[in-house]
């Protein structure tokens, strides 16, 4: 993964050539890509074809796409928080310290791990009687 910073943030050259994003390498990251590059070249050939506005407008239909997924998560989560009183008031309490704007986000994240704690876990499919190796 690519990752930019400016220059001026770090207190570097702040000249019209120092305002470009400094980009890192990740060497895994790379690797991933570049294997994903090799198996699927007609996508990456369709990649390079799109004009630089278009892929940008791909890149942030991604971003809006993760947002809805995470929003529609946190909806259900929320709307199973409701059936329990309890579990609702004590979260409250808890979070009640927190800015307003990030009351529900951290809300909802709590009562994730918590109803995924509470959640029997699925066992082992287990083998069936009289079939042996």
């Amino acid at each position: 993964m690519l990752k930019g910073r400016n220059k001026a943030e770090n207190g570097g050259d702040t000249s019209a050539a120092g305002t470009q994003p400094q980009f890192k390498e990740n060497p895994q990251v790379n690797a991933k890509i570049d294997d994903y590059i090799k198996a699927n070249p007609k996508h990456w050939e369709y990649i390079q074809s799109m004009t630089p506005d278009r892929m940008a407008r791909a890149l942030v239909l991604s971003e809006v796409q993760k947002q809805d997924r995470q929003e529609k998560m946190q909806a259900g989560v929320m709307k199973k928080l409701d059936q329990n009183p309890e579990m609702k008031k004590a979260l409250e309490t808890a979070v009640k310290n927190l800015p307003e704007d990030q009351r529900e986000k951290v809300m909802a994240s709590m009562a994730l791990k918590a109803m995924r704690a509470m959640a029997p876990r699925q066992a082992a499919p287990t083998q069936k009687a009289g079939v042996s190796v």
